[in-house]
């Protein structure tokens, strides 16, 4: 019964009309996110054995260019609370290498626009593969940060005597 199913959607798909279907190629991918790309996209001066590794070195050297860029000034004047703040970067590398299509989400606008600019910043990559060709790879950075609360002129007084006390006995 089931064979008979299909085959009448096979007939009906052909087309009682007489028209021919246009059987099509599988199309590449034009990007492919970066957790399962076959062969990852390579930050300069990452060396590795296999893939693993030199995701491992991308994600660390990433990390890195953006902490080491990240003007935290802007944040300093914001006036966000205390406590964990999260700013989630999505961007592509393309088949160059370049990075592209930079997207961030945050608390605050100044924020998302200092994301983008570090992250729009990164260097030139080797791009990622995929069956051999060069393809486009998506990538999510999440930028997590504390804000801590600001100690009172009395609070810092009484946290530095104490760090004395601690270091001269």
């Amino acid at each position: 019964m089931k064979h008979i199913l299909f085959l009448c959607m096979f007939f009906s798909v052909l087309g009682g009309n007489g028209q021919e279907l246009e059987i099509l190629e599988p199309s590449k991918p034009e990007s492919v996110p970066f957790a399962i790309i076959e062969n990852v996209p390579v930050y300069p001066g990452c060396k590795g054995s296999d893939n693993a590794e030199l995701k491992k070195c991308m994600s660390n050297k990433i990390s890195q260019y953006v902490g080491a860029n990240f003007d935290l000034g802007i944040i300093k004047f914001l006036g966000l609370p205390a406590g964990p703040q999260r700013i989630s970067v999505q961007f592509k590398i393309d088949k160059q290498g370049d990075v592209v299509e930079v997207r961030a989400r945050a608390s605050h606008e100044k924020i998302e626009k200092e994301a983008i600019r570090v992250v729009s910043s990164l260097p030139q990559l080797l791009p990622g593969m995929q069956k051999g060709e060069a393809v486009g790879v998506l990538y999510s950075l999440p930028i997590l940060f504390k804000i801590m609360e600001e100690e009172t002129r009395k609070e810092r007084k009484a946290r530095l005597k104490a760090e004395r006390k601690a270091k001269n006995n």
